[in-house]
Protein backbone atom coordinates (compact mmCIF):
# COMPACT_ATOMS: atom_id res chain seq x y z
CA UNK A 1 0.00 0.00 0.00
CA UNK A 2 1.35 3.22 -0.33
CA UNK A 3 1.63 6.03 2.32
CA UNK A 4 -0.80 8.61 2.44
CA UNK A 5 1.48 11.91 2.96
CA UNK A 6 0.81 13.56 6.76
CA UNK A 7 1.62 17.13 7.50
CA UNK A 8 2.98 18.51 10.58
CA UNK A 9 2.87 22.47 11.65
CA UNK A 10 6.66 23.14 11.54
CA UNK A 11 7.10 27.18 12.32
CA UNK A 12 5.22 30.05 10.61
CA UNK A 13 6.24 33.01 9.00
CA UNK A 14 5.37 36.86 9.50
CA UNK A 15 6.95 38.68 6.44
CA UNK A 16 6.55 42.22 6.23
CA UNK A 17 6.45 43.58 2.74
CA UNK A 18 7.58 47.28 1.31
CA UNK A 19 5.81 49.26 -1.12
CA UNK A 20 4.65 47.26 -4.25
CA UNK A 21 6.60 47.97 -7.59
CA UNK A 22 4.53 47.53 -10.58
CA UNK A 23 6.51 46.29 -13.71
CA UNK A 24 3.12 46.68 -16.04
CA UNK A 25 1.92 44.33 -18.67
CA UNK A 26 4.42 40.72 -19.05
CA UNK A 27 4.24 38.11 -21.36
CA UNK A 28 1.84 36.15 -19.20
CA UNK A 29 -0.07 38.83 -16.94
CA UNK A 30 0.57 42.31 -15.08
CA UNK A 31 3.87 41.60 -13.18
CA UNK A 32 4.21 43.57 -9.38
CA UNK A 33 7.81 43.08 -7.39
CA UNK A 34 6.78 42.91 -3.76
CA UNK A 35 9.94 43.62 -1.62
CA UNK A 36 10.31 41.43 1.67
CA UNK A 37 11.89 43.74 4.10
CA UNK A 38 12.00 41.73 7.62
CA UNK A 39 10.10 39.38 9.82
CA UNK A 40 10.06 36.88 11.97
CA UNK A 41 9.89 33.07 12.61
CA UNK A 42 7.42 31.66 15.09
CA UNK A 43 8.72 28.27 15.53
CA UNK A 44 7.87 25.63 16.74
CA UNK A 45 11.14 24.09 15.02
CA UNK A 46 12.51 26.91 13.79
CA UNK A 47 12.46 30.49 15.34
CA UNK A 48 14.53 33.77 14.58
CA UNK A 49 14.11 37.05 11.56
CA UNK A 50 13.38 36.76 8.34
CA UNK A 51 16.03 39.20 6.69
CA UNK A 52 15.69 42.65 4.87
CA UNK A 53 16.37 41.10 1.35
CA UNK A 54 14.30 38.54 -1.36
CA UNK A 55 11.08 39.66 -2.95
CA UNK A 56 7.82 38.13 -4.36
CA UNK A 57 8.00 38.44 -7.80
CA UNK A 58 3.82 38.03 -9.02
CA UNK A 59 2.18 37.57 -11.88
CA UNK A 60 -1.36 38.87 -11.83
CA UNK A 61 -3.67 37.04 -14.54
CA UNK A 62 -6.75 38.41 -16.25
CA UNK A 63 -8.66 36.82 -13.51
CA UNK A 64 -7.07 38.28 -11.14
CA UNK A 65 -5.22 35.29 -9.79
CA UNK A 66 -1.87 35.58 -8.16
CA UNK A 67 1.04 33.49 -9.35
CA UNK A 68 3.37 34.17 -5.93
CA UNK A 69 7.18 33.44 -6.44
CA UNK A 70 9.11 34.73 -3.56
CA UNK A 71 12.81 34.12 -2.21
CA UNK A 72 14.11 35.42 1.24
CA UNK A 73 16.19 34.02 4.08
CA UNK A 74 15.68 33.40 7.97
CA UNK A 75 18.63 33.75 10.11
CA UNK A 76 17.54 31.61 13.20
CA UNK A 77 17.98 32.25 16.57
CA UNK A 78 20.59 30.37 16.93
CA UNK A 79 22.67 31.60 13.95
CA UNK A 80 22.00 29.68 10.81
CA UNK A 81 21.11 31.13 7.51
CA UNK A 82 18.34 28.84 5.47
CA UNK A 83 17.15 30.20 2.40
CA UNK A 84 13.52 29.81 1.70
CA UNK A 85 11.73 29.88 -2.36
CA UNK A 86 7.78 29.77 -2.34
CA UNK A 87 6.17 29.40 -5.16
CA UNK A 88 2.01 29.17 -4.86
CA UNK A 89 -1.46 30.74 -6.30
CA UNK A 90 -3.66 33.23 -4.56
CA UNK A 91 -7.45 33.61 -5.99
CA UNK A 92 -10.45 34.24 -4.84
CA UNK A 93 -13.58 36.34 -5.69
CA UNK A 94 -12.93 39.53 -7.55
CA UNK A 95 -14.64 41.45 -4.82
CA UNK A 96 -12.34 39.86 -2.02
CA UNK A 97 -9.35 40.04 -4.29
CA UNK A 98 -10.18 43.88 -4.60
CA UNK A 99 -9.87 44.20 -0.79
CA UNK A 100 -7.48 42.60 -0.46
CA UNK A 101 -5.32 44.75 -2.92
CA UNK A 102 -6.91 47.98 -1.36
CA UNK A 103 -4.79 47.06 1.62
CA UNK A 104 -8.14 45.32 4.15
CA UNK A 105 -8.07 42.28 6.17
CA UNK A 106 -10.33 39.84 4.71
CA UNK A 107 -11.49 36.53 6.02
CA UNK A 108 -8.93 33.91 5.24
CA UNK A 109 -11.54 31.52 4.36
CA UNK A 110 -13.08 33.79 1.74
CA UNK A 111 -9.95 33.00 -0.54
CA UNK A 112 -7.35 30.55 -1.51
CA UNK A 113 -3.95 31.23 -0.90
CA UNK A 114 -1.35 28.47 -1.02
CA UNK A 115 2.20 27.49 -1.83
CA UNK A 116 4.90 24.55 -1.96
CA UNK A 117 8.42 25.39 -0.29
CA UNK A 118 11.78 24.61 -0.83
CA UNK A 119 13.83 25.10 2.09
CA UNK A 120 17.94 24.99 1.95
CA UNK A 121 20.86 25.54 4.65
CA UNK A 122 24.51 24.70 4.95
CA UNK A 123 24.12 24.03 8.63
CA UNK A 124 24.23 20.95 9.91
CA UNK A 125 21.82 21.39 12.94
CA UNK A 126 19.03 22.36 10.29
CA UNK A 127 20.03 19.99 7.04
CA UNK A 128 16.76 18.01 7.50
CA UNK A 129 15.20 20.80 5.95
CA UNK A 130 17.26 20.31 3.00
CA UNK A 131 15.33 16.73 2.32
CA UNK A 132 11.92 17.76 3.38
CA UNK A 133 9.10 18.80 1.27
CA UNK A 134 6.68 21.67 2.72
CA UNK A 135 3.42 22.93 2.06
CA UNK A 136 2.25 26.23 3.27
CA UNK A 137 -1.60 27.99 3.80
CA UNK A 138 -1.27 31.89 3.61
CA UNK A 139 -2.89 35.36 4.72
CA UNK A 140 -2.52 38.80 2.79
CA UNK A 141 -2.62 41.33 5.38
CA UNK A 142 -2.22 45.22 4.57
CA UNK A 143 1.70 45.40 4.59
CA UNK A 144 2.42 41.93 5.76
CA UNK A 145 1.87 37.95 5.05
CA UNK A 146 1.61 35.26 6.97
CA UNK A 147 2.62 31.64 6.31
CA UNK A 148 1.99 28.33 8.12
CA UNK A 149 4.92 25.62 7.03
CA UNK A 150 3.97 22.59 6.96
CA UNK A 151 6.40 19.34 6.81
CA UNK A 152 4.85 16.21 4.43
CA UNK A 153 5.64 13.34 6.15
Amino acid sequence: MIPVPALSHSFTLRVDLGQPMEMGMGRAGTRRIIPIIGGKALGPEITGDVLNLGADWQTIYADGAAHLDTRYAVQTDDGALIEIVNVGSRHGPPDVIARLAAGEDVDPASYYMRTAARLETGDERYGWVNHMLFVCAGVRRASAVEIAYYKVG
